[in-house]
């Protein structure tokens, strides 16, 4: 009696057996089968890492950090260091916030990789928001639905533009030299030279306010910059937007 059940499961479960791993192999990846019901998705892949570190001279520890995306977003916090990192399913470009307390600092993200949050990304903010003829405001609000934005940002050589633009501008003004002008991508500690020292100066020279904010002589600064120099059509619409 045992021996008549057991040889009539086992068929009955190679059966069940076979069939799920035939399903399971049209499915193909990203995809899992449950019985004979066919293929039900499953997460892929992130598509979309990012890590860096927020500061203002001093580290913007235990921050809230939130990338908003194209189509996408992520979030997560700082350690004790100011340095995050995120990854997640997303369409570029992104735009980072980070908060702590009385202070909200933003950073444009072109691709996955190194890209730091600190008061001189925020003043690259401020600058392309015054190339497209907005307000930065306006540019961070606005940004997940505006392709025009998400295009302008999407170009590596506006962004990197920005960047020159705001070494430049913060160097003549301030009478000072600033040893990282890749200061958005390039790694850094706080309390080391570098990015970090280079906020002191800055703080120091009058350009970063007591809440580790761009004081406003230096946001009015980066706006006239910004307006002198507009992003033509073609270089905003050249960028691609991945749907």
């Amino acid at each position: 009696m045992t021996l008549r059940v057991a040889r009539f499961v086992r068929p009955a479960s190679s059966v069940f057996c076979a069939a799920s791993l035939a399903t399971l192999a049209a499915c193909g990846g990203g995809s899992v089968c449950i019985g004979f019901d066919g293929c039900v998705a499953t997460n892929p892949t992130p598509s979309v890492a990012l890590a860096g570190t927020a500061a203002t001279g001093k580290a913007l520890a235990s921050a809230n950090v939130n990338a908003t995306c194209a189509q996408g977003a992520g979030a997560t916090l700082s350690d004790g260091g100011g340095r995050y990192s995120l990854a997640f399913n997303a369409t570029l470009p992104c735009m980072i916030a980070v908060t702590s307390g009385n202070t909200t600092l933003h950073s444009p993200v072109f691709a996955g990789g190194t890209f730091n949050t600190t008061p001189e990304t925020e003043l690259m903010i401020v600058y392309l928001a015054a190339q497209l003829g907005t307000s930065e405001s306006n540019l961070i609000a606005s940004f997940s639905t505006n392709v025009q934005f998400q295009q302008a940002l999407s170009n590596q050589s506006n962004v990197l533009a920005a960047q020159s633009a705001v070494v430049a501008n913060l160097q003549q003004h301030y009478a000072l030299t600033l040893s990282v002008p890749a200061f958005l991508t390039t790694p850094f500690t706080v309390g080391q030279a570098g990015v970090d020292s280079d906020l002191d100066a800055l703080a120091k020279a009058g350009a970063i306010d007591s809440n580790g904010m761009p004081d406003s002589a230096a946001v009015s600064l980066m706006t006239q910059a910004g307006l002198a120099h507009p992003l033509a059509k073609a270089s905003v619409s050249a960028a691609s937007i991945r749907q």
